[in-house]
């Protein structure tokens, strides 16, 4: 049932039945030619060369001074905004002058949608205008738009909900700017990253999303169910288990641009549903994978913003290589001054309760670890860093290290206090991941949700054997909340999972 309409809605509701008398439809089936953008006008009108003199062109109405038989109005179309000059006698040549005496003047509204046709001039004070020869309503707003204002660059709007930008987005995209070029810098990151990963000659491809068995990371499912297969699925929480089998299956470099999902907290550093790219490459080792992602990275970040050096937050950071380097005990004892490399799990737990960290006796060692880690080191790793050489029993995918008993051959990438990446020298030893499995199984029956399933088809492949290999995970929406200086996952993500509307229930329906 529609809810009560405003006045404002009432009123474009009269002005839409009032073109339709008037024979105009308000909302055409046919097209419109469209043979520039205001952006391409404003770059490249020039005066003395009289150029743009047959431009056609369609957007939305966004404000207009109507003023006696002529009148000013801004267009927005996808790449900006430019003016239009609408004269009465310019776009009513004959003797019958409704369309704009009573279409344009009074039956047009900011957030109306129209093609125009014209020439561009500059006005007495400088400004590159259309001026309007033909006009026609493509389609007609029946809400009025959110009232914005600007100063300094910074949108001010009425958005009396600050969530309502993320529930209704493409009001968003419609009066903020920004929002717009954000979600641009995404596409061109993600160009730039595939671009780079094809240079190298690695194959793009893809993998489930639906799977009888989750894995590839420590995280809870989402879970389905398969009525003709009569079987339960889950949403995939990683893909690295099945691109894994592609380098089994004899491919040397594979990598995938993934939608993943986890049934965890939201926060604004984490989203149910999110994408990461994940690469494989056969025959090399975690120091090679690091030199990559230093070199993939540092490339993204000078196609987007020609230069390594970028604000994001309160903080510079530069991506020009070499980034730093630490091992993960390094980093704690670094920041919190306690060495724990040889601890068991009763000194890690009471260590973590000393440092006045939440933890609980169902946590292992990994997790304990993690939770130091994460609590107080994570957020004061500010420039470009890699966490180096992780405890086996947080890093149940990765090789043993080759000289360090006890580590993995495991580092993550940190940027302005948070994790952007995770990679390893994969473990191929198929005895041996049989056996990080098992103690997986053990976490999941002391109540670690967050504990991997055994996966017996991915076992059966790796005992086919698998080449030496790297693997990688960079989470593009955390990188991208870098590359755009965005407080918030929400930001660059068109459309983020949002807690529902709590409805004011009626006193007389039932609760």
């Amino acid at each position: 049932m529609q809810s009560e309409l405003s006045e404002q809605e009432q009123q474009r509701r009269k002005s839409l039945e009032e073109l339709r008398k008037l024979n105009i439809d308000p909302y055409p089936a046919e097209g419109y030619e469209i043979n520039t953008s205001s952006k391409e006008i404003l770059e490249n009108y020039d005066q003395e060369k009289n150029n743009y003199q047959s431009v056609s062109m369609a957007g939305r109405i966004m404000n207009r001074r109507v003023m006696g038989n002529a009148s000013f109005a801004e267009l927005q179309d996808e790449k900006g905004k430019i003016q239009i000059y609408v004269k009465r006698d310019n776009i009513c040549p004959g003797e019958d002058k409704t369309l704009y005496n009573k279409v344009f003047k009074k039956l047009l509204d900011i957030g109306d949608i129209i093609g125009v046709k014209g020439k561009v001039f500059k006005t007495k004070v400088g400004e590159i205008t259309i001026n309007v020869s033909e006009c026609k309503v493509l389609s007609k707003s029946l809400k009025p738009l959110p009232i914005v204002k600007e100063k300094e660059g910074q949108v001010y709007d009425a958005f009396t909900d600050p969530e309502q930008r993320y529930r209704q987005r493409y009001l968003d995209l419609i009066v903020n700017q920004n929002t717009k070029e954000n979600f641009i810098k995404r596409t061109h990151l993600i160009n730039s990253m595939r671009s780079y990963l094809n240079d190298q000659g690695y194959l793009e491809v893809e993998t489930p999303i639906l799977q009888p068995i989750y894995g590839g990371a420590a995280a809870r499912p989402f879970k389905t169910y398969h009525n003709k297969l009569d079987q339960t699925l889950y949403l995939r929480i990683a893909n690295e288990l099945y691109l894994k089998r592609l380098i089994v299956g004899g491919f040397d470099g594979v990598y995938e641009f993934a939608k993943d999902f986890r049934n965890e907290g939201m926060d604004r550093y984490h989203n149910p549903e999110f994408t990461q790219m994940e690469l494989y490459v056969a025959y090399k080792d975690y120091n090679w994978m690091m030199e990559t992602v230093e070199e993939m990275i540092e490339k993204i970040t000078f196609d987007l913003h020609g230069t390594t050096r970028i604000q994001v937050g309160d903080n510079i950071v530069e991506f020009k290589r070499p980034w730093a380097r630490y091992t993960m005990f390094e980093a704690i004892e670094e920041f919190t001054g306690r060495d724990i490399s040889g601890m068991n799990e009763k000194e890690l737990l009471e260590t973590a309760r000393e440092l006045g960290i939440e933890v609980d006796e169902n946590m292992g060692k990994g997790k304990l670890i993690d939770e130091i880690f994460g609590e107080k080191c994570e957020p004061k790793l500010i420039q470009p860093t890699f966490i180096t050489d992780y405890p086996i029993e947080m890093s149940p995918l990765a090789k043993k290290h080759r000289s360090k008993e006890g580590l993995v051959e495991r580092f993550e990438a940190i940027v302005n206090g948070k994790e952007i990446a995770n990679a390893y020298s994969e473990l191929n030893d198929p005895i041996d991941q049989r056996q990080r499995f098992e103690e997986q199984l053990k976490l999941g029956q002391r109540g670690d949700e967050e504990a991997m399933m055994m996966d017996e088809d991915f076992l059966n492949a790796i005992e086919f054997g698998m080449p030496p290999t790297s693997g990688l995970g960079i989470g593009i929406d955390r990188l991208t909340m870098i590359m755009t200086n965005a407080p918030s996952i929400q930001d660059v993500l068109f459309f983020p999972q949002m807690r529902p509307i709590k409805k004011v229930q009626d006193n007389n329906e039932e609760k």
